[in-house]
């Protein structure tokens, strides 16, 4: 089942790829959207069979690949992985929704995004260290080539720093892996929570830092960002869909799952410094998002801000906020898909994403009424407005972390607020007042073009009003993840906010 998850997209990609010159867009892009189809079914399907409450790793596969450097083939499920699987492919299917029906170079493009989930999937089933590395590394080449190719006028600059961004993201965390391994004698790279406890802690510290700087950078969180406002604002807007909605969580998941999981003892010790980092981000993104003008690269940094939200659950390590931060990357990745989404309707239609020239596109007759609608949503459910999956996500995280850092979890909150600043300044600016002459004859949007953004608005609120069909998945992982650090925490460090964790 697991490998179905991988295989299928890499089949397809090649089966997409090798279609011949005579066979039309449309053929091509319906056998991508029927890969996709598919692989979110099998996801579903394992949904459906996952055990909640068993909280080792389910439907797991492990074959002997090179065992000579350590390399098996082994895939495993939890309830950390679990979501972000579903997400993976759903987004996915939402992104090549999302394309235009005249793509130049269509095979190519489909065979590209096929790869990229393949890669995102194995990633968050691989349960040997070398083997995440392995598809952690197989999706750069393929986004840098969408964002090269499809991208816009600086398409060059933002792919060419996106791929040294990443590529020394790749290699810190291959360092981290290959010390961790060697350093603690294991035979293999197989994933294990207890290779770390027999290092020094200054050892561990050491290579903790790799992890959470390689991580860093793939979130990503400040000052390790640059490179993404660049890379959304020249890619398209099903690859900005899909670097927001899941590329990025691949950060966040590897900040849980290899740096809290592998050092708890030196997670323990950075813990507070973590907590001031992800305030700064938090603070950073917010503020740095109300000066923008272009809508694009202001959602672009509210992702910053909120990725740092999850940075806060993470050091807190507490039941609820750690529950809280794989909500936040769910419904982080419902909220910016349906942002970029819209952005890329409303560009598509008017030409220009600059807040300071677009006005009046909520006017019923002429405008973008319904566009605009969503994006009020959009907009509701990234301020964390109750009754939407944000306000669930961020409650959890700020409920978890305040016994822990008070006054870090109060300043973050305060990026919640400025959230709501920001893109009230979008919303009033480019949807209220009068239509401009300019835009007063607008191409009418298609049904195909809005549908994808009422699917995902629909699970929005879906999900900010039944959140216990989302945590239902999550939680019996993430208590034993909590009650296992917590145990070597007390053992190894004397930092209060760890050694007095409040099981909730």
């Amino acid at each position: 089942m697991l490998s179905a998850l991988i295989w299928i997209p890499i089949l397809g990609a090649i089966v997409v790829g090798l279609l011949p010159g005579s066979i039309s867009d449309l053929v091509v892009r319906r056998s991508a959207i029927a890969v996709i189809s598919l692989t979110l079914i099998v996801s579903l399907v394992v949904a459906t069979q996952f055990d909640v409450i068993n909280i080792g790793l389910q439907f797991s596969e492990n074959i002997p690949w090179l065992e000579p450097l350590g390399l098996t083939y082994r895939l495993g499920l939890d309830g950390l992985s679990l979501p972000l699987i579903v997400l993976n492919s759903f987004l996915t299917l939402i992104a090549l929704f999302s394309t235009d029906l005249k793509v130049q170079r269509s095979r190519l493009y489909y065979a590209l995004v096929l790869v990229i989930n393949a890669a995102v999937a194995g990633a968050f089933l691989s349960h040997n260290l070398l083997l995440f590395f392995l598809f952690y590394e197989m999706e750069l080449i393929p986004l840098y080539l969408l964002i090269a190719i499809w991208g816009g006028a600086r398409r060059g600059y933002a792919s060419t720093k996106f791929l040294i961004y990443t590529a020394v993201s790749g290699i810190l965390i291959l360092m981290a892996f290959l010390g961790l391994t060697w350093l603690s004698g294991a035979s293999s790279f197989e994933y294990n929570p207890t290779l770390s406890q027999t290092l020094p802690l200054a050892t561990q510290i050491i290579l903790l830092g790799a992890i959470l700087i390689g991580f860093g950078i793939k979130i990503p969180l400040f000052p390790l960002h640059t490179w993404l406002p660049d890379a959304h604002v020249e890619a398209s807007t099903p690859i900005s869909v899909l670097l927001a909605g899941v590329l990025l969580k691949l950060g966040t998941y590897g900040l849980l799952r290899f740096g809290l999981q592998l050092f708890p003892q030196a997670w323990a010790t950075l813990a507070p410094g973590l907590a001031i980092w992800a305030v700064v981000s938090v603070l950073f993104g917010a503020f740095t998002a109300i000066a923008q003008t272009d809508m694009k690269k202001m959602v672009a940094y509210s992702s910053v801000g909120h990725m740092g939200f999850i940075l806060l659950a993470a050091a807190a390590a507490t039941p609820l906020s750690m529950l809280g931060a794989v909500f936040q990357m769910i419904s982080h990745g419902l909220i910016s898909a349906l942002l970029f989404a819209l952005v890329g309707v409303v560009y598509t239609k008017t030409g220009t994403r600059d807040i300071t020239v677009l006005k009046g596109l909520l006017a019923p007759e002429k405008g973008l009424p319904i566009i605009g609608s969503l994006m009020i949503v959009g907009v509701m459910a990234s301020a964390g407005i109750p009754g939407m999956v944000g306000f669930i996500s961020e409650f959890l995280i700020f409920r978890g972390s305040f016994n822990a850092f008070p006054l870090q979890t109060l300043l973050s909150m305060i990026g919640t607020g400025l959230t709501a600043v920001y893109f009230l300044l979008l919303v009033n600016r480019t949807f209220f007042g009068r239509l401009p002459d300019q835009f007063a004859n607008l191409p009418p949007v298609q049904w195909s073009e809005r549908a994808p953004s009422f699917v995902l608005a629909a699970l929005i609120v879906v999900f900010g009003l039944q959140p216990s069909w989302m945590i239902r998945w999550t939680e019996s992982t993430t208590t034993a993840m909590l009650q296992e650090y917590s145990t070597i925490a007390k053992t190894h460090s004397s930092i209060e906010p760890v050694s007095s964790l409040p099981m909730e």
